[in-house]
């Protein structure tokens, strides 16, 4: 497949390089503080059908707390200089979501990028979106049936230090330079990996209150300011932007008039496709979910090949006599951007600038591997190695506190300067971990013991006293 090209180079710009300015101040464009569209919510969901459990996640009202651990994340000069040890991304298995968000062990969900069309307003179809979102907790549930099914099909068993969605990592590597940081995580051991979770009820009090926040919704009678957009318009640009930039199959093999309908496609977040990999922070070995937006080009055949994921962003556009502040702002929203695709190994950040009226102004493409380099040169904002040296000691401290059953809560408070990490609940899993998953590692166990014991029974004579080796 060739390369994009269109309204876009295929060669994306040095890396020291900022969004271009435009031509000229827009006319009439007002000053106003705007605030930057929201971090895309974590789209790595489970269907709904899981049966409820008895043992629900732990909530701070209904259990005792124990003494919590701190990690602290000042000064940061602790973690200065070269990076941890980190091993790429591979990809070990995948999953998709189709039109209805029912779970798929396939690459039905993947899309191919091509460059939108330069103009396109972002607002269109906002009355029709369908936005999923999720009403129960869907805790790991597709994340480990996918391992699950990889296993029951004979592959290798899938083992790591701990199994996550991306998204709780990203928030772990960001924590150093995000001075409005804050998270609220569930994590429990078994059969030697950590598995962690996001604190759904947190979550979802802090989406509520935003929504609280808000002017009426789009299904309600108002008029809203073009400059003023709402948090819910703003979510929906990141989608429309999506829909504008992706196929559902490679460009050469699509029809020119399905890409020019592209901006009268209608908008939904239910579609998804996900990679799981297994990468490394130092002497910490990890399994990550999450979602992909796209494919720059074909999916190698080799394994063991980089996988040329795109990641797809929007940012307001710098303003023409742009300020230290406004690069300082962008740059300070690259952090994010680097550190999901850099954990999912997606090796392109594609980011759509629109105007604050929601009108898509220039598209750029950054390398990932590039970003941290850029950001140096650039307003030394945050520091790759930092963050991964961070993660890579915080990961260390887990591993050392996380040392038996239950559930422990990981915790970082706005402003707190240090993640608590204490026991919650002293037996169980909390319901992090699905009773299927627990059943099949159980089985998976049992058949294992099986197979040693006979092993050392072929190896015993037969009054049962072992013959030494020769």
């Amino acid at each position: 497949m060739s390369q994009p090209s269109d309204r876009t180079s295929s060669n994306p710009p040095h890396p020291s390089s900022l969004p271009p300015k435009p031509t000229a101040p827009m006319p009439g464009s007002p000053n106003s503080n705007t605030p930057s569209p929201p971090r895309k919510r974590p789209r790595t969901h489970a269907p709904n059908s899981r049966p409820t459990t008895s043992e629900p996640t732990p909530s701070a009202s209904s259990i005792s707390h124990s003494t919590p651990t701190l990690f602290p994340i000042q000064p940061h000069h602790r973690f200065q200089g070269s990076s941890a040890r980190i091993k790429r991304p591979i990809e070990v298995a995948h999953f998709s979501y189709d039109d209805n968000h029912e779970y798929l062990e396939d690459e039905s969900g993947i899309n191919y990028y091509h460059p939108p069309h330069i103009g396109a307003d972002l607002k269109d179809g906002f009355e029709t979106f369908r936005h999923y979102e999720d009403k129960e907790d869907p805790h790991l549930d597709s994340l480990l049936k996918t391992l699950m099914l990889k296993e029951k099909r004979g592959e290798t068993r899938v083992q790591a230090d701990f199994v996550t969605w991306r998204g709780m990592m990203t928030k772990i590597l960001t924590a150093p330079f995000d001075f409005f940081a804050q998270f609220d995580m569930y994590a429990t051991l078994h059969e030697g990996t950590i598995y962690i979770e996001e604190d759904f009820a947190a979550k979802a009090a802090d989406r509520s209150s935003q929504s609280s926040q808000q002017p009426p919704s789009r299904n309600q009678y108002y008029t809203p300011n073009p400059n003023q957009p709402t948090y819910e318009m703003m979510t929906f640009w990141g989608y429309k932007f999506e829909v504008l930039s992706l196929l559902p199959n490679p460009p050469l093999e699509t029809p020119q008039s399905v890409i020019a309908a592209r901006p009268q496609a209608p908008v939904s977040n239910y579609a998804q496709h996900c990679s799981i990999v297994r990468t490394a922070f130092g002497d910490s070995s990890l399994i990550l979910g999450g979602e992909v937006d796209g494919l720059w080009g074909p999916k190698p055949t080799d394994p063991d090949a980089p996988i040329p994921w795109i990641e797809l962003k929007t940012s307001e556009e710098l303003p023409y006599n742009r300020s230290k502040h406004d690069v300082l702002k962008f740059e300070r929203k690259l952090l994010k951007f680097w550190a999901q695709s850099f954990l999912l190994g997606v090796g392109k950040v594609i980011v759509g600038f629109r105007s604050k009226a929601g009108i898509l102004r220039a598209v750029e493409v950054y390398e990932t591997g590039q970003i941290p380099g850029m950001v140096r040169r650039g307003t030394q904002c945050w520091d790759g190695n930092t963050c991964i040296n961070f993660a890579s000691a915080l990961l260390s401290h887990l591993k050392e506190t996380i040392t038996d059953e239950g559930v422990y809560r990981i915790t970082l408070r706005k402003k707190g300067g240090a993640v608590e990490v204490q026991k919650v609940q002293e037996k169980g899993t909390g319901a992090i971990l699905s009773e299927e998953f627990l059943e099949w590692r159980a089985k998976g166990k049992a058949g294992a013991e099986k197979d040693e014991n006979k092993v050392v029974s072929e190896n015993l004579p037969a009054g049962g006293v072992s013959v030494a080796a020769t």
